[in-house]
């Protein structure tokens, strides 16, 4: 029982070692994400921040954590997902190009795609490239959940 609670103590322990904290300096590790007047989704955008943006840790709510960019003129919350303690290098530094980016975020390299291609070129990716084009207004799609009287998570 003792060896159960010492487990659990640990846990605990060390998972707030990993919490973000109010001071912290994180950075953007998605393309690009919109900031939140509040938590939540549907919360209205009040910037956007982009790959490698450097941004400081002003508070800590669940998932989500409200910060300012370096440059100070952008404050809001962000689902904790989108950052990372590791300082990002920037689109293309390593020598990468932005369709290798790309084809790295579908899980993609470029040796993996040319052996797709050696499949005689009766893959077509067309349709999924269409996909990740599609944009849908965060107006649409609370009124497509409300209609539906689906959950609207978190």
């Amino acid at each position: 029982m003792k060896q159960m609670i010492f487990i659990v103590l640990f846990c605990l322990s060390a998972a707030g070692l990993f919490a973000q904290k109010a001071g912290d300096t994180l950075y953007v590790s998605v393309q690009s994400a919109e900031l939140k007047s509040s938590t939540g989704f549907f919360a209205s955008t009040t910037g956007t921040v982009k790959y490698t943006d450097e941004v400081k840790v002003l508070a800590v709510n669940g998932k989500w954590v409200q910060v300012r960019t370096t440059a100070g003129n952008k404050t809001g919350w962000i689902a904790s997902a989108s950052l990372t303690s590791k300082r990002m290098a920037a689109q293309g530094s390593a020598n990468a190009s932005a369709r290798e980016i790309a084809l790295a975020g579908k899980g993609f390299s470029p040796s993996v795609e040319s052996e797709y291609k050696k499949d005689g070129g009766k893959i077509n990716y067309a349709a999924v490239d269409a996909m990740e084009r599609v944009s849908i207004a965060q107006r649409e799609l609370l009124a497509f959940i409300e209609e539906g009287r689906l959950a609207k998570g978190e």
